[in-house]
């Protein structure tokens, strides 16, 4: 289990990026928990989360700096599985977005812009390619060199390259 101190950034399951704040013992049915206090960057929401529950819901430290190509490696591989069943691929993306992981985050990125190519998202698959893109992006910012603003670009890029064969618009 991962302990946090504060000035900690963090990475909070399809919320984003967050900084400890404080932590406190706080008194709940007669006994004290340890609870972390996280202000959640993307909407300077200040959320309570005790320690015994961080591992359970995917609280995590950002990436290493060294695994930023690892995530552009595995954005330009071609591989890729995509359920045509709306509703099983949905269920599987919810299921990846809430695991915290960057790769999963990726992977529904890769998935739902693949798809996008060949038939048009649903409302909600839209959003919830926004979402992943959104928070690989701010993570890879938070601890790489580059800018917010390139790094969506570059991803755009690899994603067009990798699925440059694609025929848009082809109902599979």
């Amino acid at each position: 289990m991962e302990c946090f101190k504060i000035g900690d950034k963090v990475i909070y399951p399809n919320q984003g990026l967050g900084l400890v704040v404080d932590v406190q013992e706080q008194a709940y049915n007669g006994e004290k928990f340890p609870v972390y206090h996280l202000r959640l960057l993307s909407s300077n929401t200040l959320v309570m989360v005790p320690f015994s529950s961080c591992q359970e819901i995917g609280i995590r430290k950002l990436i290493a700096e060294g695994s930023v190509k690892d995530i552009f490696d595995f954005l330009k591989n071609g591989e890729i599985e995509v359920s045509m069943n709306w509703k099983g691929r949905y269920k599987e993306h919810i299921g990846l977005m809430k695991s915290g992981t960057v790769l999963d985050m990726v992977a529904v990125l890769k998935s739902l812009h693949y798809l996008s190519l060949i038939k048009p998202l649903s409302f909600r698959e839209k959003k919830m390619m926004e979402k992943a893109r959104e928070l690989v992006v701010s993570e890879i910012a938070q601890v790489s060199s580059m800018p917010a603003a390139q790094i969506e670009k570059k991803i755009a890029s690899i994603l067009s390259t990798c699925f440059k064969d694609v025929k848009v618009g082809l109902d599979v």
